[in-house]
């Protein structure tokens, strides 16, 4: 059946297509990555991202496709893991903006929301990389508005735009010499191709089987806040649709009603989120600006209350009421996998800990959610991750708050940060300071290959014990702690001050200590201190100072 107008109810399937067909498809284009370290994998990240996407599109009740783009805008901003799952975000936010304001569209208006999705990704990416995501999806889109100039039929728009896709695909090798040399083409192309493959099918009236709502595999750190300091009660969160929704002004209302405050979407759908003590006054005034829908009201003393109780079996009548913890100018966001990480952020004066890293890549909101809780009015943001800074970088656009991501990508650059903080220097003073910090130490990782690859002239085979050296392979091995000496040679232990060693959760504290007394009989005028980080999948977590 040719379809020539696209109503919202098909948007709607054709987006859970595309989330149904990446969650089918996710393990083979996570199979597509270059890098075989477990890292946060592509086809993951996409498939958690557009999840989100369906999550609030199909939600909706006899929607217009402006309101089913805003609300997929929305959750895949919100759900963004990883670079992929960033520019993917992109490409739906653009998407948005080109079918605004329409109840239908035309297989033009398609094409041309999907060209503009691509400029907005590409805007948002400081240095575009051709023979990625990004080139693949700009040729399809290119292709879309060519064939909508010949034929009116929304599959068939769809279907060119697919085959140049799978043509470009095809020449992301001759693009990017790691692809070539790894003999694979890009894992973002061809994510982004699975979705239009879902796309298609839904519309062309395959079954859609159900959507499996994962978890989400990625929690802050619980702090331990005790009821008496939490000032504001009620956790408010919902979903307001109507039309010409003004966000800033929304954010200006209710910005003395209560802390962490979020307001994000588009003029026909907003979510709104903020801890509150009169929950009732913000959704009066919400209602008159549309209807309400998924409200949700937490009473966070009682969670709190309950979960001390669970955790330590206190009697809060027997603890006297503290005064409430005064808003600091300055305050630190990290990420960290592993109890011991974790410690040693916190007693370094880290304000909120995100649980996450390698293979557990926070989205959008969970960064948001804990800039938001910091108690203070400036906030710095440490990723310790390459694969999590764009999606800091997004997060920070999301809050009112004042946010400097610092570029971290490991660990000890995260922990070398920390250390740079002064609390009497400025914010900005401070951002110098910390951006700096990254550049004063070598990071190295010793791990395991997940799969097969060349890369860097390494034959690499499934199980292989890897050196990195700031995210680039340095050598191979099979025993965890001899490469782990070979690292620090190469990363120049012969001159350093201090090595300093965070052992995994996969290592015994004896054989942590055994490497570190191997260090010292190699490295003997270098100071050597071991730590429990306690990370999964890496053996061990290197910097050489």
């Amino acid at each position: 059946m040719a379809i020539s107008q696209l109503s919202g109810g098909r948007l709607q399937q054709m987006i859970l297509g595309g989330s149904r067909a990446m969650e089918q498809q996710r393990e083979a284009v996570d199979a597509l990555n270059v890098f075989p370290v477990p890292d946060g994998d592509t086809g993951t990240n996409m498939f958690l991202t557009v999840q989100s996407a369906a999550r609030e599109a199909v939600g909706l009740d006899n929607p217009t496709v402006s309101q089913v783009a805003a609300a997929a805008s929305m959750g895949s901003l919100m759900g963004a893991r990883g670079n992929s799952g960033v520019i993917l975000s992109q490409l739906f936010r653009g998407i948005a903006k080109g079918l605004e304001g329409k109840d239908s569209a035309t297989s033009g208006e398609l094409a041309r929301a999907l060209q503009l999705g691509v400029e907005t990704a590409y805007k948002a990416v400081m240095k575009p990389v051709e023979g990625t995501i990004l080139t693949v999806a700009r040729e399809s889109a290119k292709e879309a508005v060519q064939a909508a100039r010949r034929k009116p039929e929304i599959q068939a728009v769809l279907e060119a735009a697919l085959a140049k896709g799978e043509e470009t695909l095809a020449r992301t090798p001759d693009m990017l010499p790691t692809l070539k040399q790894a003999g694979v083409v890009d894992a973002g192309g061809k994510g982004f191709l699975v979705i239009l493959e879902g796309w298609l099918a839904a519309l062309t009236g395959k079954e859609i089987q159900p959507l499996t709502l994962v978890d989400q595999p990625v929690q802050p750190v619980q702090t331990d806040v005790s009821e008496e300091e939490i000032v504001f009660q009620y956790c408010t969160e919902f979903i307001v649709k109507g039309s010409d929704l003004q966000l800033e002004r929304i954010k200006q209302d209710l910005a003395g009603d209560g802390d962490c405050l979020l307001v994000v979407g588009t003029e026909n759908v907003a979510k709104v989120h903020i801890h509150t003590n009169h929950p009732g006054k913000i959704l009066e005034y919400c209602v008159r600006l549309g209807s309400l829908h998924e409200v949700q009201i937490h009473n966070m003393r009682e969670q709190s209350e309950a979960k001390r109780h669970a955790s330590k079996g206190e009697n809060l009548a027997e603890n006297p009421a503290e005064p409430e913890e005064p808003l600091k100018d300055m305050g630190i966001v990290t990420v960290a996998a592993g109890q011991g990480l974790v410690e040693i952020f916190r007693s370094l004066g880290v304000d909120e800990i995100i649980q996450g890293g390698q293979t557990m890549n926070p989205s959008t909101e969970d960064l948001v959610d804990a800039i938001n809780r910091t108690r203070a009015e400036k906030v710095f943001v440490l990723p310790n991750n390459g694969n999590i800074i764009l999606a800091a970088g997004q997060a920070a656009s999301l809050t009112d708050k004042e946010v400097h991501v610092v570029p971290t990508k490991s660990i000890p650059q995260g922990i070398s940060a920390v250390l740079a903080f002064e609390p009497e220097a400025s914010f900005e003073e401070n951002a110098q300071a910390l951006d700096a910090s990254c550049g004063s130490l070598k990071s190295g990782e010793v791990t395991y290959a997940v799969r097969d690859s060349q890369f860097d002239g390494h034959e690499i085979r499934t199980g292989d014990i890897l050196g990195l050296i700031d995210d680039k392979i340095a050598l191979t091995g099979e025993d965890p702690a001899r490469v782990a000496v070979e690292l620090v040679e190469k990363m120049g232990g012969e001159e350093a001050d201090l090595i300093s060693v965070f052992y995994g959760q996969d290592v015994a504290e004896a054989a942590a200590n055994e490497l570190a007394a191997e260090l010292r009989r190699y490295f003997g005028h270098s100071e050597v201190e071991v730590h429990d980080g306690g990370q999964p999948l890496y053996y061990y977590i290197l910097s050489v100072e």
